[in-house]
């Protein structure tokens, strides 16, 4: 060392600083100076513009790409940081082996209520990527089919209500009682309202739906062959586990918001194909640095700013925001403690509880769906897909209830259904089987569990949360991931100017 540089001493101590292609050297007379003698970011706001900014992005799921697209094009520099090989988190494929295609750990679906997942896709020129079904296909425990689809003729919401009508494995006063149910779902609101007749103030977070359906005189086989098969599909969990509020977003402000609120929008390529490379091309054409394989080992800081990331191997780097887009069971792990002490909801999220998704893969040596898709009742399974190839997906939701159930044994069952439903499965041969469970998939919307998710926008205003796992007023879904992202990226533009 020169006596110019010694004369320096810690002064000139070096920091790490991703910047363009390489990682630049920053000294201690631009920064400040933590009680551990790291360096980090001034907390002044300085006058650069706001295309001079660097965000750093932990998790590359939903979450994490919709807040990327919304920085970049606002001008922000974006690094995003991704601990495994591919982007898009649960929203992934791998490869089968046994066929060499590429296919969707589970089936994922949009609805054309979900507008903030519509809108990243147009944004980013992937609206071609899902295509829109508009007549679902019920098929009822005798193995009849049902149409279901709105009616041109009435108005949003009662668009559906002939569909509803039409459902003949229910009885005709099964039928009415939904409607009726429905109709008082529609007046029941998060601020305690219980529907008429009023049973007491109570807020719609707090009940689960199963009681509410009970004291609006539902019967069991409407239960069964509807709720169920709905709610449980949507949300992943068993009725007596899930809120009031969740199913009437599914229900009120999902199926019946407008007319075509109710449709499927299904993605037409595998979601790796889309999340991965077409979006993943799309934000680094527009500069963004994605770093796959790139585990953040902790997100520092302290009670006024996240000032760095250090990485799993050492390297530390700096940025002037920070949005944290992990699973709310890895949140705790990446915040510092200083940073986590500033952010109390955050002790509240670890209470959070998973719920499992299992998706049975079958491929047979001939076509043995005649429909895209169909929603089954009274099944192990919720709903079927055709796939490429003569395959079919089963998704089986709220699994975890059969977490004793062998998979081989799982997917025998699930064969001999289809068998019950489409003839020509009768015949066909079973050339592959493969179960796939998502022990974690989502997080359960149970009765008090949106007391639990944090806000987007932190009390440190260069750091926010991402994820379906915070607030945002839906369950966990593709839709809820992008909306969170969103959220994050504005709270994050905001001191910016």
């Amino acid at each position: 060392m020169s006596q110019s540089d010694d004369q320096h001493g810690q002064d000139s101590r070096l920091l790490l600083r991703e910047s363009g292609d390489a990682v630049s050297i920053m000294s201690k007379q631009q920064h400040g100076q933590d009680a551990r003698g790291t360096q980090t970011v001034v907390a002044s706001h300085d006058a650069r513009g706001i295309q001079d900014r660097r965000v750093a992005i932990v998790g590359s799921g939903l979450a994490g790409l919709a807040a990327a697209a919304r920085l970049v094009e606002r001008g922000i520099s974006v690094a995003l940081f991704e601990s495994r090989r591919t982007l898009g988190g649960r929203a992934g494929s791998f490869v089968e082996p046994a066929t060499h295609l590429l296919t969707d750990h589970g089936q994922h679906v949009s609805m054309g209520c979900c507008t903030a997942l519509a809108d990243l896709l147009r944004r980013t020129g992937l609206d071609d990527t899902f295509e829109t079904h508009r007549r679902l296909t019920f098929i009822g425990p005798d193995g009849r089919r049902h149409a279901f689809a709105a009616t041109r003729l009435l108005p949003a919401p009662l668009h559906l209500l002939p569909s509803l009508l039409r459902l003949g494995f229910l009885s005709f006063a099964d039928r009415w009682s939904i409607i009726r149910a429905i109709q008082s779902l529609k007046r029941a609101t998060s601020l305690g309202a219980t529907g008429v007749p009023p049973v007491r103030e109570q807020d719609a977070n707090e009940q689960s739906i199963a009681s509410w359906l009970h004291r609006h005189n539902q019967s069991q086989s409407s239960i069964d062959h509807f709720w169920i098969p709905l709610l449980v599909s949507a949300l992943s969990e068993t009725l007596d586990h899930i809120s009031l509020a969740a199913a009437r977003q599914v229900i009120v402000d999902g199926l019946m918001a407008s007319r075509r609120a109710y449709e499927l929008r299904i993605p037409r390529l595998p979601l790796a194909e889309i999340f991965d490379r077409r979006l993943g091309d799309w934000l680094e054409s527009r500069g963004t640095r994605i770093h796959r394989l790139a585990r953040v080992a902790r997100v520092e800081g302290d009670a006024r700013r996240a000032r760095g990331l250090v990485l799993r191997d050492g390297r530390r780097l700096e940025f002037d925001a920070f949005i944290v887009a992990v699973p709310w069971d890895r949140v705790g792990g990446v915040l510092s403690a200083e940073l986590t002490a500033v952010v109390p909801e955050l002790k509240h999220v670890e209470r959070l509880r998973p719920a499992a998704i299992t998706t049975v893969h079958l491929a047979y040596d001939r076509p043995v769906l005649d429909v895209p898709h169909a929603l089954l009742v009274g099944r192990l399974g919720q709903w079927v897909f055709r796939k490429p190839e003569n395959r079919v997906q089963i998704v089986i939701s709220a699994s975890h209830r059969l977490v004793d159930m062998p998979r081989e044994q799982l997917a025998r069952h699930v064969e001999r259904e289809l068998a019950e439903m489409f003839p020509a499965a009768v015949a066909a041969r079973v050339t592959h089987r493969r179960v796939v469970v998502q022990p974690r998939a989502v997080f359960t919307p149970t009765p008090g569990s949106d007391r639990l998710r944090p806000a987007q926008q932190t009390p440190i205003d260069n750091l926010a949360l991402a994820g379906d796992w915070t607030a945002t007023g839906w369950p966990a879904t593709m839709e809820g991931a992008v909306r969170s992202g969103v959220a994050a990226a504005d709270a994050i533009l905001r001191p910016f100017g």
